[in-house]
């Protein structure tokens, strides 16, 4: 080869990345999306539902509409939102896998962090398969230098020529309900208030399903405990668990876990 284009083109087309095999839809119960293409996952971590103590109002609501979408019906894209650890993500994934044991056709899709502008490529795939599917964005917020990312959430839940396909819907956890940050000079700006307001609070309009979490009390993080030490037969006292909580400023089913861990750890024993 003697041509210098020659040489030159034999040389990018070496650098080049090899093409992307379009990953099968129907081979796996989850995927991780990239943001160029997907991962398959042979199983969903996830706790019993039984397990997920102080959210039985959310766990219905959750659930319930899990299993609609996993049996092709109409079902609501979701915001969960509200106090950390108290189960939101666990909820989700807990939903998939009930759905999907109840004879349901469902993949649940993780979208990394990273990935959110490339939701219209994970959509133009999934739109083409016999399958419905759960595209799960984890603990989502928004800079407030953003402005971009909230509208195209916005467009891609409803009303944009991109929107999701009708076998797709989303799931959001947030600490926030906004999503994005708001602050309370907001309220006294003179300079439209209300548009600035509005603006904020229709991205969590978008969802059909917008649900809180909240702190647990004190009898539901003891329970919350007492559900996750019973299956490994560990013995523990509940001050020694109130003390736990205090330590770490919450009480939730994450510290609750963390408890348990702590307890299997002196028993030495595994989770």
């Amino acid at each position: 080869m003697t041509d210098p284009l020659e040489r030159i083109a034999a040389a990018l087309e070496r650098l080049a990345p090899a093409p992307l095999t379009p990953p099968d839809w129907h081979a796996h119960p989850a995927y991780v999306w990239d943001g160029r293409t997907a991962r398959g996952v042979d199983r969903i971590e996830a706790p019993a539902l039984a397990q997920l103590i102080g959210i039985d109002r959310q766990k219905d609501l959750v659930t319930a509409n899990v299993a609609r979408l996993a049996r092709g019906h109409a079902a609501h894209d979701m915001l969960l939102w509200g106090a950390r650890g108290m189960g939101k993500s666990a909820l989700v994934r807990a939903a998939a896998v009930a759905g999907q044991q109840n004879g349901g056709s469902l993949a649940l899709v993780q979208v990394a962090a990273d990935a959110l502008a490339s939701l219209p490529a994970l959509f133009l795939q999934l739109a083409s398969e016999r399958r419905n599917f759960l595209v799960y964005l984890d603990d989502l917020g928004f800079a407030e230098v953003d402005t971009g990312g909230p509208r195209h959430l916005r467009s891609w839940l409803e009303g944009g020529v991109e929107a999701r396909p009708a076998n797709v819907r989303l799931a959001v956890t947030s600490n926030r309900r906004a999503i994005v940050p708001r602050h309370a000079g907001e309220q006294d700006d003179p300079l439209n208030p209300r548009d600035a307001l509005d603006d904020l609070q229709a991205l969590a309009d978008r969802f059909g399903l917008a649900i809180g979490f909240h702190n647990a009390s004190q009898d539901e993080y003891l329970a919350m405990i007492a559900a996750h030490a019973a299956p490994l037969a560990l013995a523990w006292d509940e001050a020694d668990a109130l003390e736990w909580a205090k330590r770490r400023g919450a009480r939730s089913g994450r510290t609750a876990w963390q408890f348990v861990t702590e307890l299997a750890g002196r028993a030495g024993r595994p989770t």
